[in-house]
């Protein structure tokens, strides 16, 4: 596949919700000249209870349209469509394709730590990605995966001071705590929003958000193929599928949209 060589395109970006903005917000501050176009797919959130052939459609709807937009670059932003279809996708558009799954894991491997917690949607834990990516690297990590079936919703709806939503928070973190990690990965972009939570109850410094290796990783790859902006002006566009009033008040945790996001159904 020949990729786009338009230095100034757009990246796209895409999640089932606010969680890829954590991946955003990486990105703007090592790479602020660059436009941005994010889409997050409410209408389907969660993705973490949809089958494969559900999480193949609704990604392959999106990556059309930012074929479409002429996008030089496409961020899956989400760890669910990334353990899940990353293969089946890769490799089909006219766009340089990143799976933060995979860009992540061999930097993860290489952590000096024996036991690994990860947090994750069902589907993502399932799929047995990270697991498998991180032993395939390193086979003496030993890799705890765990999900969190109310997570995404208490991020989404914005419940994060709900009684119930930390009485939950800390049970599961209570149960992965006893396989002793050493560090957790929050393998789902929505899980640090949760990190004040996190905190009370065990050191924040134990939790890794991947979205920080992997917007490094993007930017030295960019910077490889010379496919970085030169343009001095900047834009950003927020896309959703449902609901962008919920959005624009769940973000403002990790990011402040200046204006409600436009609604977009494929």
């Amino acid at each position: 596949m020949n990729f786009l060589k338009n230095n100034n395109a757009p990246i796209g970006l895409f999640d089932s919700g606010v969680g890829g903005l954590t991946v955003l917000k990486c990105l703007k501050e090592i790479l602020p000249e660059e436009n941005y176009v994010y889409y997050g797919d409410t209408v389907h959130m969660p993705y973490g209870d949809k089958s494969k052939s559900q999480l193949l459609e609704y990604s392959e709807n999106i990556l059309k349209y930012f074929e479409t937009r002429g996008c030089k670059a496409v961020v899956m932003a989400c760890n669910t469509t990334s353990s899940n279809i990353f293969d089946e996708v890769k490799g089909k558009y006219n766009f340089k394709l990143y799976s933060i799954v995979h860009c992540v894991s061999e930097i993860l491997s290489a952590l000096p730590i024996t036991k690994l917690g990860i947090f994750a949607t069902r589907a993502t834990v399932e799929s047995g990605a990270y697991q498998n990516l991180i032993t395939k690297f390193n086979p003496e990590m030993k890799v705890f995966a765990q999900y969190c079936p109310k997570w995404v919703h208490i991020v989404e709806n914005n419940l994060l001071n709900e009684e119930t939503s930390v009485a939950t928070i800390k049970s599961d973190l209570e149960r992965m705590m006893l396989n002793q990690p050493e560090k957790i990965l929050l393998g789902c972009t929505h899980y640090p929003f949760l990190l004040n939570i996190f905190s009370k109850y065990t050191a924040s410094d134990n939790f890794i958000d991947p979205a920080i290796y992997f917007a490094q990783y993007i930017k030295n790859d960019l910077a490889s193929k010379n496919l970085l902006s030169n343009e001095k002006t900047q834009t950003d566009e927020f896309f959703v599928s449902s609901n962008p009033q919920n959005f624009k008040s769940a973000a403002k945790l990790f990011y402040e949209l200046k204006q409600e996001p436009k609604v977009l159904v494929f």
